[in-house]
């Protein structure tokens, strides 16, 4: 994975280097208070979280280094405002997918989810041209729905997570999580 940290200079100390034996939350703790090491800490131990957040939901690599790079200068200030009540990685993903959606409406394009959830990972692969046919036509479905509904579908089935996980990110209830997807396969039905 890249990591352009050029906009970033001398923020890790190659004396002492990235230190996974220092916790997130002490990290955060003094990048709150202004320390630049402990600030390039936490991004070069976050970095590749950052990446492939950006890169699942933007789909272009090239994207997705432009936007890790503007979330790991936005992180600078947007530190202060992580709050410890959720997983400092919920709260990173949430600013994340909202990079990706500033970079997309910015653009003045819908996301590429369509193209990276037709992909298929050699692991997974379909075995016939039918099936892939058809996956990309659920996905190409979902990219139509409500930006809540998208969002949850893709983070439940795409993302393969809870729904306790999936509110994290959202910012809402459980609930809400399963309503979002309940009105989500209603829609689908109809646009399929």
């Amino acid at each position: 994975m890249p990591r352009s940290f050029a906009l970033m200079p001398n923020l890790v100390d190659p004396a002492i280097g990235p230190s996974p034996a220092i916790s997130d939350e002490t990290l955060i703790a003094r990048a709150r208070a202004g320390e630049r090491h402990a600030f390039g800490q936490l991004v070069e131990r976050h970095y590749d979280f950052i990446f492939r957040t950006a890169c699942k939901w933007a789909g272009a690599r090239s994207d997705a280094e432009d936007i890790a790079q503007e979330v790991c200068i936005k992180l600078a200030t947007a530190i202060a405002s992580f709050d410890g009540r959720s997983a400092f990685t919920s709260w990173l993903y949430r600013v994340t997918v909202n990079a990706v959606r500033d970079m997309q409406r910015a653009r003045g394009r819908r996301g590429r989810n369509v193209d990276r959830f037709a992909e298929v990972s050699p692991d997974s692969a379909l075995p016939d041209q039918e099936e892939a046919t058809a996956a990309g036509e659920v996905w190409t479905a979902v990219d139509r729905l409500p930006e809540k509904q998208r969002m949850a579908v893709i983070l439940v089935y795409a993302e393969d997570m809870s729904h306790a996980e999936a509110a994290e990110i959202m910012g809402c209830k459980e609930s809400t999580v399963s309503w979002h997807l309940h009105e989500a396969r209603k829609s689908l039905r109809g646009l399929l």
